[in-house]
């Protein structure tokens, strides 16, 4: 038996699995030991499996071939509202409870990658609620000080990680079930955009919102686990496949002038070192080399209240209807009374909400349109047990301010630590942004973390950087040099693209420049060379990469799109032009851009 335990970071096991100093066996039996002992104090768990239900897997592990796997004996817990064959699924509510016959896809896949589950976690009952004290196995108290809750409703899987139980868990998040424990525990909650991570499986809470979450030390990570597990699953109804620019490549370092939106005014309900905390936080990511743009927050908190104060709490009601209405003593008093209005809105009700949520989405989506991500508090603050204890359903309201509106809005966010309070609590932020930009979200989180400088939990240490890597979101960059320039005649195919400049720069010293035969418009010519060549002037574009593709089918011959080496060393997509077309083409080097050769009134002498 262990006596110590390592750090449960992946890259830590991982290492020690490789050295032949640890086995998974030893390992998960060391933890279960741990868990047992702390589990009357936290409430974390709901049931730790024993050994002959670990049995299975690490068999599985023990067979030579299965070594190399990517998550090979990497502990995790599950969140008790998703299933694990053979296993009681209780969703906090023992009168539900059912022992399903089949596994979530999510966690068969983890399992399939060599990761092992350990425990099925507490949580707020059917994940209604943010608190982690809503449960009849238990509330769940927080990580670090005793008086404060957990955060739910994935309030065990929180604390298995900041406990040093497990080395990630599964969560799920409809409201914040997923971000309001990260932040209370000093953690990453990933919320990925909606259906990337399948919930065949899950019971739901509010199918058309939950997401299947990740909860870490770290972002990176959330990052190498997400890209691992982002598949399309046929037996999801609401799966999305996720674009090739959100895969394992779009996650790196991040660009310096993102543009990230900062709310011009912000509820701390009363904490006296909310505006402070946030201020810091601002500022790191300034020094990131963001740019702030303060942002009407209010359309985002406006389509927040449709989600307990609209017709979507019958989406809740819809799965434990039969319950509820054969014995409703079943389920905890505070839960009925969510539930309770359900019935009685109309087919009318819904439809108006649904137009306004869509009118507000629209609002929404127009401020997005001009950021890469937008910052706000994971909590205005964060609420005491004994708060509550005193006001049950204000207080836990509270936690959801500005967690509520993201699902709804279907935009993809990620909570990370950002400090702790005077009273040693932890304190975090979110970044969210708009659909299947995860990683790019990932990135920045990453970014902040290091910056940030925080302990992570279990003595974890962050992993070395990813090198060579730039981040990637839903926006494609293009490199142009001649009638696509801001303001000449083919600039309307990047504009009606939804094209946006980014800056005027030149190219490294090494290209040579030409007037292409033909026209109108005249056109350029780019070429690569060993000597003879020279800076020309360019612009970088940037579009939706959704839109590239229709722009790359109006490039005619000899010109293509190809890597363009930039003055500042870096490479970015931009026109090209065949080697074979410019022995009829004009060279134009020596005025060092297409504007300069313009200017000079030497398109006129140049034939046809």
């Amino acid at each position: 038996m262990l006596t110590i335990l390592p750090d449960l970071a992946p890259q830590t096991l991982l290492a020690l699995y490789r050295d032949n100093t640890l086995t998974p066996r030893e390992l998960i039996a060391a933890l279960r030991m741990k868990a047992l002992a702390i589990n009357e104090h936290y409430r974390a768990f709901i049931h730790i499996l024993d050994e002959s239900e670990t049995e299975p897997f690490l068999h599985h592990l023990e067979a030579k071939e299965n070594r190399s796997l990517p998550l090979y004996g990497l502990p995790f817990v599950i969140k008790d509202n998703i299933d694990l064959a053979g296993i009681p699924t209780t969703a906090a509510c023992p009168a539900f409870a059912y022992v399903p016959d089949e596994t979530a896809t999510v966690v068969r896949r983890l399992i399939e990658l060599g990761a092992i589950p350990i425990a099925k976690a507490n949580l707020d009952q059917f994940a209604t609620g943010l608190n982690g004290t809503r449960s009849p196995y238990g509330a769940c108290r927080n990580s670090v000080l005793p008086d404060f809750p957990s955060g739910g409703s994935s309030s065990g899987s929180a604390l298995a990680v900041a406990l040093g139980i497990a080395s990630f868990a599964l969560g799920t998040d409809t409201a914040g079930s997923g971000r309001i424990p990260a932040a209370y525990n000093n953690l990453v909650g990933l919320k990925a955009t909606r259906g990337l991570i399948s919930t065949h499986g899950v019971v739901p809470a509010c199918r058309t919102l939950d997401c299947t979450t990740l909860l870490t030390a770290s972002a990176s990570q959330a990052s190498a686990l997400f890209s691992l597990i982002a598949q399309y699953d046929p037996a999801d109804d609401y799966s999305r496949k996720n674009p090739q620019w959100n895969g394992a490549t779009a996650f790196g370092a991040v660009r310096p002038g993102f543009r990230f939106g900062v709310p011009q005014s912000l509820d701390f309900a009363g904490c006296p070192e909310g505006d402070a905390l946030f201020a810091q936080a601002v500022a790191r990511l300034k020094a990131m080399g963001g740019i702030p743009v303060p942002m009407d927050l209010s359309p985002f908190l406006e389509a927040a209240r449709l989600l307990y104060e609209g017709p979507w709490v019958a989406e809740r009601y819809f799965v434990v209807r039969d319950l509820l209405e054969r014995d409703p003593k079943a389920i905890l008093p505070v839960i009925r009374d969510v539930l309770e209005p359900a019935p009685g809105y109309s087919a009318v009700e819904v439809y108006a909400a649904t137009y306004r949520l869509q009118h507000l989405k629209a609002r929404c989506d127009a401020i997005m349109s001009g950021l890469d991500c937008v910052l706000t508090p994971t909590m205005p603050r964060p609420v005491t047990l004994a708060e509550l204890h005193e006001q049950p359903v204000a207080a836990n309201s509270l936690l959801g301010v500005y967690t509520n509106f993201m699902n709804l809005l279907d935009y993809a966010a990620v909570a990370v630590p950002s400090a702790f309070m005077s009273n040693g609590l932890p304190w975090g932020i979110s970044l969210f942004g708009r659909a299947f930009t995860d990683q790019y979200l990932l990135s920045l989180a990453d970014a902040f973390q290091r910056m940030s400088g925080l302990p992570l939990v279990g003595e974890q240490t962050l992993e070395s950087p990813v090198k060579g890597r730039i981040a990637e979101n839903d926006k494609a960059r293009v490199v142009v040099c001649g009638a696509h320039l801001d303001g000449l005649p083919l600039n309307w195919q990047l504009q009606d693209r939804g094209g946006r400049l980014i800056k005027v720069t030149t190219t490294a010293p090494c290209y040579r420049f030409y007037v292409l035969p033909g026209g109108p418009p005249m056109r350029p010519g780019l070429e690569r060379c060993d000597d003879g060549g020279s800076a020309i002037e360019v612009e970088i574009w940037e579009l939706p990469s959704a839109e590239l593709g229709s722009f790359l089918t109006q490039i005619p011959a000899p010109l293509g799109l190809g890597k363009v080496e930039l003055s500042d060393g870096s490479f970015e997509t931009g026109f090209i032009c065949e080697g074979a077309a410019l022995s009829s083409a004009k060279n134009i080097t020596s005025t060092g851009g297409w504007r300069a050769w313009l200017s000079s009134g030497d398109e006129h002498k140049t034939p046809a």
